[in-house]
């Protein structure tokens, strides 16, 4: 599972000096491949040493996407086209 490498989504709440989630998901169906572990809220989350990874990927349309699972070698997730979203700056349409 290849590892989240950066994350500069300030406001997420798994981000603090990096992604502390276990793992994180990518989808979205709006032509941006989402990170489906963004949460908005001002209280920090995950766990205190964690080197996140990339739990699942919907993106069948990325070049990274073997069998549902991403194949790039680190991924890393920045701010989306809204304010309210993240996304996978790896993603890469095939």
């Amino acid at each position: 599972m290849p590892h989240v490498s950066e994350c500069t989504v300030s406001s997420c709440s798994y981000n603090h000096d990096g992604c502390h989630a276990f793992a994180i998901n990518v989808g979205g169906s709006n032509g941006s491949a989402d990170c489906g572990t963004f949460i908005p809220l001002s209280t920090k989350g995950g766990l205190d040493t964690v080197s996140t990874q990339v739990g699942a990927c919907q993106r069948v349309d990325c070049v990274n996407n073997k069998d549902l699972e991403c194949n790039a070698a680190a991924v890393r997730i920045g701010a989306g086209e809204g304010s309210d979203t993240a996304n996978c700056l790896t993603y890469e349409k095939s």
